[in-house]
């Protein structure tokens, strides 16, 4: 990987400065210890790769700047949001790391259309504050991810996952138009007319082609409230098909799914939801099977249907085959559902090592996933209160011409398990990982990583399948220097 030469440093800040002063900004290029300790970490706090500089921008033209001026080095370049990568995707070893939240120095970058039913958005404003920004118009985005406090630029780059993905599909296929900076150091405005190369490769494209500074996101009008349930199964077959049919329904706003191998996980519940006082036969149900799965499940309401939801949302749940009982209900507003997370960010506790594991999983594959991993190998780790998440998407809800990669079945399956470790012990759960994904590779499971994490150049062209040559074609395209996200791994190896 190269290195930012000092020398070469020390010119561009000039050349910086230089443009700044025409124009009244105030870009910076640092190599402070703060500077590069922050560029050099994230939220799995596992990767720490140093960069030779971070850039923090005052503007969208000091980013365009600083790309053109690398002219024919190779200097590497990350684009970083909000620092939730887990794997060092957004870091760069001996490159520069621009920090786009600089870009929120002068303000919001979040302009909403009622009329148009769409917001503009800079990439490197959070979900959080588009949330409450666009619900001050009534109107809001239908496609979410589980944690608000995410770069809109960062999610568009993987995909966007949350619930409302079966029905809207990710937040990728939610977008109108995008503006980007490519490696090559040209500024483009793109959509699925206009520049679609760019375009479909940009979205979900692990920020290979270019950095996103704005994005056209579609509205509807927004709902008031929710009712929110969560439904606890013994039987995995009976769980899965109850999921797969509400994600063939229209009637559900949002459908999710827990795995759960530790009795607190439901006890904590009981704070926010209402439910019978079943604790101990939760308890006895997992003392005998290691794991129960959960049904989560919500239903939009506003003032024109309060009078009818609490009726049609207790016909759709009665559809459901849950265990007798085990049932957990609540109403919220959308704002407290959606936020229901809240900011990890403002965690007081010692610093923890995130070792995710994120999976789709083919509907083919699902019983035998069960067998040997959620039912046999899960319950190891009922000592932790890590969140286990499983759920269906329709797969005619992704659109295959963007970089997103999933199974090639008409419903797939995501599998997140969200580990925390103390940092000595993050490489306990990475061989727990990498169990599940030999167990899958000897049983024939075609498994594809969501927030991939490969190691070598065959695992990514493995993984890309028939769109690896499509990847080639943008990456030579849109950044020949291959200077862009090298913490990806893909064109930049370790």
């Amino acid at each position: 990987m190269s290195t930012l030469h000092p020398i070469f440093f020390f010119i561009i800040i000039i050349i910086l400065t230089a443009t700044n002063q025409r124009r009244g900004a105030a870009a910076l290029l640092r190599n402070d210890p703060d500077s590069i300790r922050r560029a050099s970490s994230d939220y799995g706090n596992i990767v720490h790769d140093i960069p030779s500089g971070v850039l923090y921008p005052s503007s969208v033209e000091d980013i365009l700047h600083f790309i053109r001026s690398l002219n024919d080095t190779s200097t590497t370049v990350a684009a970083r949001g909000h620092g939730h990568s887990v794997r060092g995707q957004a870091e760069a070893c001996g490159g520069v790391v621009v920090e786009m939240a600089a870009l929120s120095g002068k303000g919001s970058r979040i302009r909403v259309s009622r009329e148009g039913l769409y917001a503009d958005v800079g990439g490197e404003q959070l979900w959080i504050d588009v949330l409450k920004e666009t619900l001050k118009e009534g109107v809001y985005p239908v496609s979410w991810t589980d944690y608000l406090y995410l770069s809109v630029g960062g999610t568009l780059s993987n995909a966007g996952i949350s619930g409302q993905a079966f029905l809207h599909g990710p937040q990728i296929s939610n977008v109108i138009e995008l503006d980007v900076i490519t490696g090559t150091g040209e500024y483009i405005s793109c959509s699925r007319n206009r520049n679609p190369e760019l375009f479909f490769g940009v979205l979900g494209g692990l920020g290979q082609f270019g950095i996103i500074t704005r994005a056209r996101i579609i509205l509807d009008k927004a709902p008031t409230r929710v009712k929110w349930v969560r439904l606890v199964y013994t039987n995995f077959s009976t769980f899965t098909r109850d999921q797969e049919y509400l994600i063939s329904s229209k009637a559900p706003n949002y459908v999710e799914g827990l795995l759960i191998v530790n009795e607190n996980e439901t006890n904590t519940w009981r704070s926010d939801f209402s439910s019978p006082s079943n604790q101990s036969h939760i308890a006895s149900l997992l003392k005998n099977q290691g794991i129960l799965y959960a049904i989560e499940l919500v239903k939009y309401y506003d003032n024109q249907t309060a009078t009818t939801i609490d009726e049609e949302f207790k016909m759709l749940v009665e559809e459901l085959n849950f265990n007798e009982g085990l049932i957990f209900s609540r109403d919220a507003s959308l704002l407290d559902f959606l936020n229901r997370v809240g900011d990890l960010d403002n965690s007081n506790g010692p610093l923890q090592s995130h070792p995710w594991l994120n999976l789709f999983i083919p509907k083919s594959g699902i019983y035998d996933f069960n067998a040997g991993v959620l039912a046999t190998m899960l319950p190891r780790l009922n000592h932790t209160s890590d969140v286990f998440i499983f759920y269906p998407f329709n797969r005619n809800k992704w659109d295959d011409g963007m970089s997103a990669v999933t199974p090639n079945e008409d419903v797939f399956y995501t599998l997140g398990l969200l580990h925390t470790s103390h940092p000595d012990e993050y490489s306990i759960y990475d061989q727990f990982n990498n169990e599940i994904l030999e167990f899958c590779q000897n049983k024939g499971i075609k498994v594809k990583q969501y927030l991939p994490n490969y190691s070598s150049k065959q695992d990514w062209i493995k993984h890309y399948g028939s769109k690896w040559g499509a990847i080639l074609q943008k990456k030579a395209k849109f950044d020949p220097k291959r200077r862009l996200s090298p913490g990806q791994r893909i064109f930049n190896s370790v």
